[in-house]
This record gives C-alpha cells, sequence and structure tokens, in this order.
C-alpha cells in the first residue's frame, strides 16, 4: 500500500459540496490523497477510525480503501487506471481496476453517511462510475450521456450522496460498458446499519467478493473483451484457484458471505459441512420468515447475496460454484472427448512428427493433474492446487473455509490444514468384495407404442477405400 504519511494533511480544506464535474488544479491539491494496493493477500479489516463505529468486511485477496473525514463529510478517493492483477502466483493479467487492483477496494460506509467521492480518470478513454443498488440523487448514479458527462481522461470528478439503506452493493463501469467490465472494473460497496436492527444480526466474521469471468489465452495477458459467454477463466475478485486465500474462522462463529456477480453468467455458490440462509441481497434485508435453510444459493448477473451460517463444523470445507467448469482454468473448449479410446502405440507414432506430445484423456482429465508437461509461461494449470491428501484437481471459483477451534477472535491467519481425528477419514477397503447384483432390464416406457416395435438395427461400419464391404 502506498505512504499515508499525508492522508489527512488536506483534512478540512476541501470545502462544501461540489456539484459533479471536472475539477481544477487549485481543487485538486486539496483531494484526498489517493491509495493504492498492488499486492494479492487478503488485509485484515480496516477498522474505523473516525466517523460512526461499524463492524468492518474482510475482502478476499484484497481491502478496505481508507477515508478522510471533511466537516462530517467521509471522502475517498478511487483512481480508475490500468492494473496489473496476479490472478495465481505465476500468473498475471494486464488488466484495468482502481487504486492498483481490480477489483478495486471495497467502500464501507454507515447508513445515514454523507459520502463524497473523487474519481480521478487515468484510463486512456473516458469512463464513469455507477453505484449500482444505491439509492442516490439521479445525477449522482453514474450513467455516461444520461445522468452526466462522461469523465475524460486525467480529469476528476465529485460524487456526492447520503448512504440511504443499510445493504450489500456494487460499483462498475456505466461507460463502454463492455470494454471496462471486460477489464476487471468493478469493486464492491458496504453500507453498515448504524443502529441496531432485528433483520441484520452482528457477526463475527464478514467476508465479500466478487465474481467476475475473463477470457486470457494462455500465454497472453491482456483479456479478449468481445468474448460473450466462452470465457476460460472464472474468478473470486479476479483471482482463481489455487490463487484464492482461504477463509479462516473460528468454530461457533457467526459468519456472513457477501458475493456479487459482475461476470456474464449465473453462479450456483455451495458450502460444504453447513447449512446457511440468504440473509440479504441488494434490495435489503431479506425478512426471517422469507428465509429458508441452504447449501446452495444462485447468484444471477448483476445480484448481490448474502448468507450467514454458525460455523460449527470443524474442518476444511469446500467452497465454489457448482458448474463443473467454473472451477477449471484455462479451459479448451474444443477438446475431443477421448474416453475409452486405445492409443496403444500411437503416441510413439505421432511422436516422430510432435516429440512433446502425450496422451490424455482415455480415463478421464485427471491425469493432466499428475503430468509435468510444459505450458506457456504466463498461465496456470487447467485442474490444479495441492492438498493434505493429494492433488484437488480444481482451478476458477474454488477455495476452503477453514473452521478451527483454537481460531482466535480477529484471527484472519491461515491455520494450516485440518489435522482429522483418527478413524475419521475416508479409507480403502481392504477384504475382497462380492460381484454386485445388477438389473439387465432396459426398464418401461409411459406411454408404450401399439405396433409392435420394430427389429433393433445393426450398426454398420462402412470402412475406408480399400476395404471389403461392411460388416
Amino acid at each position: 500500500m502506498s505512504s499515508r504519511r499525508d492522508f489527512f494533511k488536506y483534512a478540512g480544506m476541501a470545502g462544501g459540496a461540489v456539484a459533479a464535474g471536472a475539477v481544477s488544479r487549485v481543487a485538486l491539491a486539496a483531494l484526498p490523497e489517493p491509495v493504492s494496493q498492488t499486492g494479492a493477500a487478503t488485509m485484515a479489516p480496516l477498522q474505523p477510525a473516525t466517523g460512526r463505529p461499524y463492524n468492518p468486511v474482510v475482502t478476499l485477496n484484497g481491502w478496505t480503501l481508507p477515508w478522510r473525514m471533511n466537516q462530517g463529510v467521509k471522502e475517498f478517493h478511487l483512481v480508475a487506471e490500468p492494473v496489473v492483477r496476479e490472478m495465481a502466483p505465476g500468473f498475471k493479467a494486464h488488466l484495468w481496476g482502481y487504486n492498483g487492483q481490480s477489483p478495486g477496494p471495497t467502500i464501507e460506509v454507515v447508513e445515514g453517511d454523507r459520502v463524497r467521492v473523487f474519481v480521478t480518470n487515468r484510463l486512456p478513454e473516458h469512463t464513469a462510475v455507477h453505484w449500482h443498488g444505491q439509492r442516490l440523487p439521479n445525477g449522482m448514479d453514474g450513467v455516461t450521456g444520461l445522468t452526466q458527462p462522461a469523465i475524460a481522461p486525467g480529469k476528476t470528478f465529485i460524487y456526492e450522496f447520503v448512504a440511504h439503506r443499510p445493504g450489500t452493493f456494487m460499483y462498475h463501469p456505466h461507460a463502454d460498458e463492455m470494454v471496462q467490465m471486460a477489464m476487471g472494473m468493478m469493486g464492491f460497496w458496504v453500507t453498515h446499519p448504524k443502529a441496531p436492527t432485528p433483520l441484520i444480526e452482528r457477526v463475527d466474521r464478514d467476508f465479500c467478493f466478487l465474481l467476475s469471468s475473463y477470457d486470457i489465452e494462455p500465454g497472453s495477458y491482456t483479456p479478449k473483451i468481445a468474448t460473450m459467454t466462452d470465457f476460460n477463466l472464472w474468478t473470486f475478485n479476479s483471482r482463481i484457484f489455487p490463487g484464492i486465500d482461504s477463509l479462516n474462522v473460528r468454530r461457533g462463529d457467526r459468519v456472513r458471505i457477501r458475493i456479487g456477480n459482475l461476470s456474464m453468467t449465473n453462479h450456483p455458490i455451495h458450502l460444504h459441512g453447513h447449512e446457511f440462509s440468504v440473509t440479504g441481497t441488494d434490495g435489503g434485508p431479506v425478512p426471517k420468515a422469507a428465509r429458508w435453510p441452504e447449501v446452495t444459493t444462485d447468484v444471477a448477473v448483476g445480484q448481490m447475496r448474502q448468507i450467514e451460517f454458525i460455523a460449527d463444523a470443524e474442518g476444511d470445507w469446500a467452497l465454489h460454484c457448482h458448474k463443473s467448469h467454473h472451477t477449471m482454468n484455462a479451459m479448451g473448449h474444443n477438446v475431443s472427448t477421448l474416453i475409452g479410446v486405445d492409443h496403444s502405440g500411437l503416441a510413439r507414432k505421432i511422436n516422430n512428427l510432435i516429440p512433446d506430445y502425450m496422451v490424455m484423456g482415455e480415463r478421464g482429465m485427471a491425469d493432466m493433474t499428475e503430468m509435468e508437461m510444459p505450458i506457456p509461461d504466463n498461465t496456470v494449470p487447467m485442474m490444479t492446487g495441492e492438498g493434505p491428501f493429494g492433488s484437488v484437481e480444481m482451478g476458477g471459483m474454488f477455495t476452503v473455509l477453514k473452521v478451527r477451534a483454537g481460531q482466535k477472535p480477529g484471527d484472519y491467519g491461515d491455520p494450516g490444514w485440518f489435522k482429522h481425528p483418527a478413524g475419521a477419514v475416508a479409507r480403502e477397503w481392504g477384504a475382497a468384495l462380492a460381484e454386485p447384483s445388477r438389473a439387465a432390464s432396459a426398464g418401461g416406457q409411459a406411454m408404450p407404442r401399439r405396433d409392435a416395435p420394430a427389429a433393433p438395427a445393426e450398426v454398420r461400419v462402412r470402412k475406408p477405400a480399400g476395404g471389403h464391404g461392411a460388416h
């Protein structure tokens, strides 16, 4: 994070409210110092030093943007700029984001706060910021051409409004949106309640992250911005497994996880080992009578889902999208299915033409995690991750909830792998197995045909030229 020695230097100098528009050089000198973060580790919660108190969130592989109080107004400074995001160790992407990262930093405020956000544009094109889900004056909604002029490169605009209702929100561009969001421009916004309410319980751990997708070919660095649906990287906060941090909690903690979706498809997020309730959406808290226990919740495009549970089961529990191809990295979509194909002798013949050719897929794709085949410089294996019992064979939208009895309150450090009690791990059965009984019936039909069915057709295979008929 950049130096903050002058962060409060200009407190009280910015004056009263300024209409949304370009800021002069004189006014720019009084802006809050832009704070930047380039590391990909999960930062500790930012405890509020000024303003109303609240219980802060932890942004998975991210951080919270500091602010200053200026005559009762909470002031932030966002900088839209090109960034380099490490998506996993050894794999970096050239994206656009805010304050050094994609997604940008989380903004945390309290219900009733008057908020002033300075937005400086260091992109090569104009931009604007839409405050997704917020109730605010129309002229602060951030839609280029409709509610405001665009923020030209090199210019700074001011957004100012009151955070009217508590909840979980997002921010993202509403200018050249397909390009700028495909390049990673997005961020999280949390408005905490100003007073206790029965619909928003106090929790011990409060996590948040955004779902997004990219199309970055192995060996390249910049996303393909014209991709509509055929993405090859699915991310939590622009990180892919094994580069996603675990969520580390204490046994018995009440845990809240806030999830926002700014990708191009829905994501059924599934938690192992626990049941949760959806307690909030971007529309606000869910009435208690409308909640029910779940282990999977679908987060549609543009939606937020807030889930809560008691972490009462110790262990290392998977948390992931349940679309199986969303837990893979840099997957090619035109790979042939070769399960059951006999490759005997084929690899030797092909190696005469392609020395590095390796047979794969005849027993499924898990073998790829064991192969030490060369991959392009800037990418990661499709299926990867090493757990305490071997390869995890995952990628993309996958991480782990680590529940420990000894995890101290406020400690978000990784406790390491879970030590299972004796006899509590699935193991190989050593005795002989009897052959299972198998049913041979093809089953009945709900609406059988009245006439007799035709005799089953034989498969006829025609040999290539030079063969002798069919058989």
